[in-house]
């Protein structure tokens, strides 16, 4: 097989292999076949920084846009194991579409399982995913505040008119903006206390704009742009959540483990693609001064048994993270950060051990290589990020060790 060709996407074998690979679920047998249709399409929207409607299109087909919609609204009901399964093989295909996939999947589970939206709300985003694919994701950063992990209050405002609310801001990296259907817009409210909370805008309102402004190193067809809102009015109802500042940034364990470990799978699927890219190389470069596979350097063999190791940690990490979630008892929000950054960790060094043993040939553009490189670079930039989820255990940590000094003997 030449190095340089779109390797195909076959069903995995039964068992795990080394890099703590697992069969398709349950539920997931019919992602497999549109795989391979996804990977070859990767390329071209990368290229062209285009929204993979096409492939997000081939997923609705397949049901997986529903895959965590509860089954009495007709989607699959499935837990985070499978999510993360499902969005790590999308990963391996193509990444962008797998970030958007994620984000429907955080988002329909969170609807699900919050008694803070309407009943009626509930079942028709639910029924709208099912039915067309319709696509949903949170849109909370803003040019002036950043992400609102770090504190502060969005500048984006709802403001309460004669029966509906007006939403008027401007919010930044809304991944998948182009496809969205529903936007979960996170803003305060023009009262003398504000309140914070999501106000659901239907993506084709009167006001919202998409103003394309994503051109990263990486992730480039994830269609993370700008989205503007000039006086967009929603129904009353659709103000949801809404609470007093001080009380919108409490942990949530679950929303947490969601979050961080579907989108840690995006990129574990990346690692995945340049280690199926790397083995394949190995096999087929034979040296001249060597006269056989580069795949037969004790060397080489070592350097893919590093690969082998940071994703078969990766699997074990993500397989108890979801069993403990899925089993009602996630890990707490701190220790679902450091989870985070471990497995995107992992997954970018597994990427750059790729790169390094295919030398030049992961610099060339014609390759695929250069292109999971350049992917799995966002893995860092996702919050929590590093110093923020480490921070935040060492002072938890600090705390707890206090605590207990002064306890009595």
């Amino acid at each position: 097989m030449n190095a340089g060709s779109t390797l195909a996407f076959q069903a995995p074998a039964l068992g795990h292999d080394a890099a703590g690979r697992t069969p398709v679920g349950p539920g997931l047998d019919r992602l497999t076949p549109v795989l391979n249709a996804i990977a070859q399409a990767a390329a071209r929207h990368d290229r062209d920084g285009s929204f993979p409607f096409d492939s997000i299109e081939r997923l609705h087909l397949t049901g997986i846009l529903s895959l965590t919609v509860p089954t009495a609204l007709g989607g699959g009901g499935g837990g985070l194991a499978l999510a993360a399964e499902a969005v790590a093989k999308v990963g391996e295909a193509c990444p962008a579409t797998a970030l958007v996939l994620a984000m429907q999947f955080i988002r329909q589970a969170a609807i699900a399982r919050s008694a803070a939206w309407p009943l009626e709300l509930r079942q028709r985003i639910g029924r709208d995913a099912v039915t067309s694919g319709a696509l949903i994701n949170v849109l909370r950063v803003e040019p002036e505040l950043g992400s609102p992990t770090h504190g502060g209050l969005p500048a984006t405002t709802a403001r309460l008119r004669v029966g509906h609310w007006s939403i008027t801001g401007r919010k930044r990296y809304a991944t998948g903006a182009p496809g969205l259907r529903w936007m979960e817009v996170l803003a305060r409210t023009d009262e003398d206390v504000p309140r914070i909370g999501n106000f659901l805008v239907p993506a084709d309102s009167s006001g919202v704009e998409v103003v394309e402004t994503w051109n990263h190193l990486g992730m480039r067809a994830s269609g993370s742009h700008d989205v503007v809102f000039a006086d967009v009015a929603v129904p009353l109802d659709h103000g949801i959540g809404l609470v007093p500042a001080a009380e919108w940034s409490r942990p949530d364990a679950t929303q947490s483990a969601w979050s961080t470990t579907l989108v840690a799978a995006v990129y574990t699927g990346v690692a995945h693609a340049a280690r199926r890219w790397i083995l394949g190389f190995l096999h087929d470069r034979v040296p001249g001064s060597l006269g056989a596979p580069l795949a037969t350097l004790p060397r080489v063999q070592e350097a893919v048994g590093e690969i082998e190791a940071l994703l078969a940690a990766n699997a074990r990490i993500t397989e108890a993270v979801a069993f403990a979630t899925d089993s009602g008892h996630p890990p707490t929000t701190a220790e679902s950060s450091l989870h985070k950054v471990t497995l995107a960790e992992n997954a970018v060094r597994a990427v750059e051990r790729a790169v390094s043993l295919a030398g030049n040939h992961a610099h060339d553009r014609a390759l695929p290589l250069e292109r999971h490189w350049r992917d799995v670079q966002a893995a860092r930039v996702h919050v929590p990020t590093a110093d923020a989820a480490h921070l935040a255990a060492g002072r938890l940590a600090l705390s707890h060790s206090q605590a207990s000094r002064n306890l009595p003997a």
